[in-house]
This record gives structure tokens, C-alpha cells and sequence, in this order.
């Protein structure tokens, strides 16, 4: 029986977050206390007391959720992974997990990829979309006819597809979505194209940060969002990151095939459950907790 480690993205945070946690473990005190310093600001504060449109600040968001993911794995669990993965921003929390990645140095990853987001957001607006009841296939059919740039962003299970684009692109296909059969699609509120070619720009931000860190061989594999296949190499570890930002977060395919290399339990660790929720989606037969 091999146990998966999983860990959730941007879209999981909630006001009071990690509190319990940090009031508990004297650890737990220890690693915010070092995230508030590094960062440059209190962002436990604005964990523990802001509220849900504070949380919502790209700056605050992604190392919040990075933070209470990383506090949690660590207190909550005696055993070392099998395997890991992480759904977008929380691959950087797998990478913890697993050994390839420093805390520290993930967490200035994290707030260095943040930044970049928000400044390729702010300079190519664009949106996302939920899609659902299609298969992937179609769903990218789809896309590659819309006029702009539209792609399938997320395959989170099977049926529930994310794209991701130009505004005036995603709109157009989620018409042509609705038309082809999907019981919905609609537009997410969210502030940017997240994993599409939108984000070149922070792509490129992010690159200088990544191959200046030092990546380590990790004690187990990571299952990565552009390939949904095992890594362990340090080197591919990093080309995958630096890809992550522009390619899609092929969820549905990196459970699949940790089931597939033996995975029969999965842990999700951070604030929420939407994980567990698609892994069973997956596949009902594998045991979440």
C-alpha cells in the first residue's frame, strides 16, 4: 500500500487559516514567524484576521496557501510520502514534501511567482472558465477553432475541464461549449489567464528565481502538472517548473497514473478539500484522507 501526498492551489485560502494550527505547534509558530520575516511582511496577519478580499491579494494568496500546506505536512503526519503532487501553486508544497526544495527557498519561489502573475495579469488581462460535462478531447477541440487565445487550462477529473484565455476568446467558447453539449460553462472569477500563453511574461519573470535555486534529489517521486508523470531528477524537476506557468495542470492524467504506479491512499494536506473530492471523481475505488 503506497501513500500519495497531495497539496492544493490558489483558490483553497479562507480567513483564519492555519490559526489553529499555529496556536497548537510550537513549530508551526516557528515556520510563520520565519515566512513573515522573508517575506517582508506579517502575512499571518493577514491570515489569521484579514478577510476573504484580503486573502484574495496575489502577493498574500499563493504564499498563504503555500504556507498552511507546508505547516500541515509537517505536523500532521509521522510517515514519509510514496509519492506527491501538488495542483498548480501547490507543487511548490509537494517539492517541500519530497525533499527537492527547501521551505525557505520555496517560499520566496512562491512569492516570486506570485508577483510575476500579477504583474503578466495586469499587463495581458484575461480570464477563466469552468467547462463541464465534456471530455478533454473535445474541450480542446473546441479551443484550437476559437479565434484569440483560449486553451484547456486544468484537466482536474474527468468532465470538469478549466480554460483559460483572452476574455473575448472564452466567452466565444464557452458558447461553442454549451452548443457541443457541456452542462455549463461559465466564467470564474478569478484576476488572470492562469497556465496559458498569457503568462509567458511571468514565465520569464520566474526563470531567473528558479535557476538560481538549488533543487535537491527528492527522497521520492513528484508527479508534475506539465507531464503528470514521475520525476526525481533535480534538472527536469526545474525545466517542468519553469514550463508550469504557460502549460496546462494535467490533474485527471497525475492521479491516474500514481494509481497506476501503486498509489491506494492519498493525503491531501492545506486549507480545504477540493482534492479529494476530484480524486474520487478519479477514481471511487482508492481510499482519501
Amino acid at each position: 500500500m503506497l501513500k500519495a501526498f497531495v497539496f492544493p492551489g490558489q483558490g483553497s485560502q479562507f480567513p483564519g487559516m492555519c490559526k489553529d494550527l499555529y496556536d497548537a505547534h510550537a513549530e508551526a509558530r516557528e515556520m510563520c514567524q520565519t515566512a513573515d520575516r522573508l517575506l517582508g511582511f506579517s502575512l499571518t496577519d493577514v491570515m489569521f484576521e484579514g478577510t476573504a478580499d484580503d486573502l484574495k491579494q496575489t502577493k498574500v494568496t499563493q504564499p498563504a496557501v503555500f504556507l498552511h500546506s507546508v505547516v500541515a505536512q509537517r505536523l500532521l503526519t509521522i510517515e514519509k510520502p510514496d509519492m506527491v503532487a501538488g495542483h498548480s501553486l501547490g507543487e511548490f508544497s509537494a517539492l517541500v514534501a519530497c525533499g527537492a526544495l527547501r521551505f525557505e527557498d520555496a517560499l520566496l519561489l512562491v512569492s516570486a511567482r506570485a508577483q510575476a502573475m500579477q504583474a503578466a495579469c495586469e499587463a495581458n488581462p484575461g480570464t477563466m472558465a469552468a467547462v463541464l460535462g465534456l471530455p478533454d478531447e473535445q474541450v480542446d477541440e473546441i479551443c484550437k477553432k476559437q479565434s484569440g487565445v483560449v486553451v484547456a487550462a486544468n484537466f482536474n477529473c474527468p468532465g470538469q475541464i478549466v480554460i483559460s484565455g483572452e476574455v473575448e476568446a472564452i466567452d466565444a467558447a464557452c458558447v461553442a461549449m454549451k452548443e457541443a453539449g457541456a452542462r455549463r460553462a461559465l466564467r470564474l472569477p478569478v484576476g488572470g489567464a492562469f497556465h496559458s500563453p498569457l503568462m509567458a511574461p511571468a514565465a520569464e519573470d520566474l526563470k531567473a528565481a528558479i535557476l538560481k535555486t538549488d533543487f535537491h534529489k527528492p527522497f521520492c517521486p513528484i508527479y508534475q502538472n506539465v507531464t503528470a508523470k514521475a520525476e526525481t531528477e533535480p534538472e527536469i524537476i526545474r525545466e517542468n517548473l519553469l514550463k508550469q506557468l504557460t502549460a496546462p495542470v494535467r490533474w485527471t492524467q497525475s492521479v491516474q497514473n500514481m494509481i497506476a504506479d501503486g498509489a491506494t491512499e492519498f493525503y491531501e494536506f492545506g486549507p480545504g478539500d477540493v482534492l479529494k473530492g476530484l480524486i474520487r471523481k478519479i477514481n471511487p475505488e482508492v481510499q482519501v484522507g
